[in-house]
């Protein structure tokens, strides 16, 4: 008599976690939520954005504005700012100006947030306190400052230079050379920039285990050999975060230079937004000016794929 004798099953379901969702058991309401949010940004980002490069398809002149009526040219605009010298010029020019802001800001706002660790509370409320208040300062504000601070004839800063013997600064204008004046402005952005920068790093140091940092004091690292093996890596997100964030603020300046320089800066001053703002409103070649805009978009929008990647990132891991 044979007896059955029941064998376990070689091949069990599969998890329900493995099986593709059917569209009927997706929760559409988070979707339904966001989707005016999201309608009323496009349309305030998408159609502006739309006309603008509308229009740098356009031969668009003070006569075409008040006909209302462009003519078209295709790609006619691009090949005439590519054509220009000057182009080049302001697109090397814009590059390393936001190249040294950027790099000052975060290599000064690391310093300070660390140094926000080591001070006592006190002190740390007042520091902390003086970068929000700079931070909220208007721009056109800090701008009025500083002009004053750099005034050729009544300036501080001409007076300083000059009562500690740095040289002769009477009646120095910082603006008659370049490099001179791009040292201002430099000084100016990251001034205004370190506040955000600095806040936003010493939130990120308080939250380094301290058991990881004291491990690897324990095993002989020094200050630097800790930072840059231990902290550094953990903050790598925010790092890239914070650099992207400055990186389009700060290609994009324009009213620090356009203010300092009482609205006539020379084509020695010209970033791609100022050019921009020149080929349209100056000559009104508007066509012109939407193809240099369209030209500083494009680049602005390369960096913002990388801001958005980086926190992503962050998110997922929080």
């Amino acid at each position: 008599m044979g007896v059955a004798i029941a064998t376990p099953d070689l091949e069990p379901d599969l998890p329900d976690s493995r099986r593709r969702p059917s569209w009927r058991s997706v929760n559409f309401l988070p979707y339904a939520l966001i989707t005016p949010s999201v309608a009323v940004i496009g349309g305030v980002l998408a159609f502006p954005l739309a006309m603008l490069a509308w229009l740098s398809l356009q031969h668009y002149g003070l006569r075409e504005l008040i006909a209302h009526q462009g003519d078209w040219v295709g790609l006619g605009n691009y090949q005439a700012i590519l054509a220009d010298p000057l182009f080049h010029q302001v697109i090397v020019r814009s590059l390393l100006f936001t190249l040294a802001c950027v790099g000052l800001t975060v290599i000064l706002s690391t310093l300070i947030a660390l140094l926000l660790l080591k001070v006592r509370q006190a002190v740390r409320v007042l520091v902390m306190s003086s970068l929000v208040f700079v931070w909220a300062t208007p721009v056109i504000v800090t701008v009025d400052i500083w002009q004053w601070m750099f005034d050729y004839e009544f300036g501080v800063i001409n007076y300083v230079l000059t009562q500690i013997h740095v040289g002769n600064f009477i009646h120095h204008n910082w603006f008659d050379n370049p490099i001179q004046g791009f040292g201002v402005f430099v000084a100016l952005v990251v001034w205004g920039a370190i506040p955000f920068v600095t806040i936003t790093l010493f939130a990120g140091l308080l939250q380094v285990p301290a058991d990881v940092v004291d491990a690897a004091r324990v095993d002989g690292a020094g200050p630097w050999q800790t930072f840059r093996f231990v902290v550094a890596p953990i903050l790598k997100p925010i790092f890239l975060i914070v650099t992207c964030l400055s990186t389009i603020w700060d290609f994009g300046v324009f009213n620090q230079i356009y203010v300092m320089l009482n609205q006539r800066p020379s084509s020695d001053y010209y970033v791609i937004a100022i050019y921009s703002y020149r080929e349209s409103f100056g000559v009104t070649q508007y066509g012109l000016g939407a193809a240099i805009a369209v030209v500083m978009v494009l680049v602005l929008v390369i960096v913002t794929f990388f801001y958005v990647r980086e926190t992503v990132k962050v998110a997922e891991i929080a």
